[in-house]
């Protein structure tokens, strides 16, 4: 009898312990707390490299999360989007031109004070499922400043950078 008893109260305290445990925050660094919460899209810029021309994008938005246990997911909608009546009725050109229009992607993400590294586990597009999106970071109060590297645009080809800027939610 003593020993059920002492083999329930460990077995609680052990179920209790890992509690504790799981829902602490696994947050590996001070860098990763600078980063961590939700953000709405400001405004987006392109920069073509070979003539320093700088593109915005109208009617654009979305949301960037940086979670305290290490994940991180985004969303980013533009553009002029058919609203179809349902989805019975959803033509393929009107699916084709809601998926051109979105960015989505998530996964996990290291940051080192300046450089986040997107590790991505899920995409939109699948091409990014499985690579590391890497973005140089500024932190402007309660901006969060995202820039790629140099790469060819997905629309062109032509090589670009592209900025994104993020406003904390509150």
């Amino acid at each position: 009898m003593y020993w059920r008893k002492l083999l329930r109260r460990s077995v609680l305290i052990l179920v209790l312990l890992a509690l504790a445990i799981a829902g602490r925050p696994f947050t590996t660094s001070a860098a990763d707390q600078q980063l961590v919460g939700s953000y709405r899209l400001v405004r987006t810029s392109r920069t073509l490299m070979d003539t320093g021309q700088v593109e915005t994008y109208a009617k654009e938005s979305g949301f960037i999360t940086y979670g305290a246990d290490g994940r991180m997911l985004v969303l980013i909608i533009r553009g002029e989007r058919p609203r179809p009546e349902s989805l019975e009725t959803m033509t393929d050109r009107q699916r084709a031109e809601l998926f051109r229009t979105m960015t989505a992607y998530g996964g996990t993400y290291s940051f080192d004070g300046k450089v986040v590294q997107h590790h991505v586990d899920i995409s939109a597009n699948e091409v990014w499922t499985g690579t590391t999106q890497i973005r140089d970071v500024k932190i402007e109060g309660e901006r969060l400043i995202l820039t790629t590297r140099p790469a060819p645009f997905f629309s062109d080809g032509k090589m670009s950078v592209q900025t994104t800027v993020w406003e904390k939610v509150k």
